[in-house]
């Protein structure tokens, strides 16, 4: 009897040249596949079938403004990422931002949602008065950029510095969560990785051999830490962790920027 052929397997998408790797991630193929193993069967976030932890006021209210924070970078990333889908200078470009476009209107979504499970009546006027002004001064500024056209340092701003804020909060705070907002922050964190990576790729190959543009985006990342850090300083209060936590969600978040050679 004549053996049977064996399908060839897909090769990993790491193996692949730098052309077709890029053509591969970039796609809403790729986004969907990712997607959909990590929220499918989930409601705004969480499994449906998920009981909320018993909560004192006061952390009740500490998570609340937590939330308002998320939703203003959440808020932030969602239209930036639409408006630098016109000025991206590539096609595959344009495509992964599409895709992060539908990931933060979906996390804005599910944390305002949240908020409406916390008893808040009226989310969006409470992230108005809640927000912490780093914050809201990052996002300005990143909007502001946006706005102007500036590809790289937009970039940078949005798939970057707060791509990488965000994604080491999250994931701290979803260590010591209750139980529905660790199910939420564990699947955005998931999303922010692919943004991050994205961000880091892009800015890398363009920064390579472009050490103006490196200098002058170094210089911008100084002008934005202090809004970061003031923002992150806000935040660790709220969870109520300590100080040495703050030390060490700040050098992560370092950490990520060093990577692209622009922690000097």
């Amino acid at each position: 009897m004549a053996a049977r052929a064996t399908e060839t397997p897909p090769p990993e998408v790491h193996d692949l040249d730098p052309g077709t790797f890029l053509e591969e991630v970039h796609s809403f193929e790729f986004w969907f596949q990712a997607v959909e193993g990590y929220l499918s069967g989930l409601t705004f976030g969480h499994k449906p079938g998920t009981s909320e932890d018993a909560m004192s006021p006061t952390d009740r209210d500490r998570l609340i403004s937590v939330l308002c924070n998320y939703c203003v970078g959440e808020t932030a990333a969602l239209e930036a990422s639409s408006g630098l889908i016109a000025i991206a200078p590539t096609r595959l470009a344009k495509v992964f931002l599409s895709t992060q476009v539908v990931d933060e209107g979906r996390h804005l979504e599910v944390l305002l949602h949240r908020m409406r499970d916390l008893g808040v009546a009226d989310p969006e006027a409470e992230v108005e008065k809640r927000a912490s002004p780093g914050i809201v001064t990052f996002k300005r500024r990143l909007l502001e950029l946006v706005a102007g056209n500036d590809w790289e340092s937009a970039i940078f701003a949005q798939n970057v510095i707060l791509e990488s804020l965000e994604f080491v909060v999250f994931r701290r705070h979803a260590e010591n969560a209750d139980r529905v907002t660790r199910e939420v922050l564990e699947g955005i964190v998931k999303d922010e990785r692919r943004h991050i990576g994205f961000g880091e790729n892009e800015l890398g190959r363009r920064l390579a051999t472009a050490p103006a543009k490196r200098a002058r985006i170094r210089e911008f990342r100084q002008e934005l830490d202090h809004l970061v850090l003031e923002t992150l300083s806000d935040t660790v209060k709220h969870l109520g962790l300590d100080r040495s936590d703050e030390q060490d969600v700040g050098r992560m978040y370092m950490e990520a920027v060093a990577r692209l050679g622009l922690a000097g």
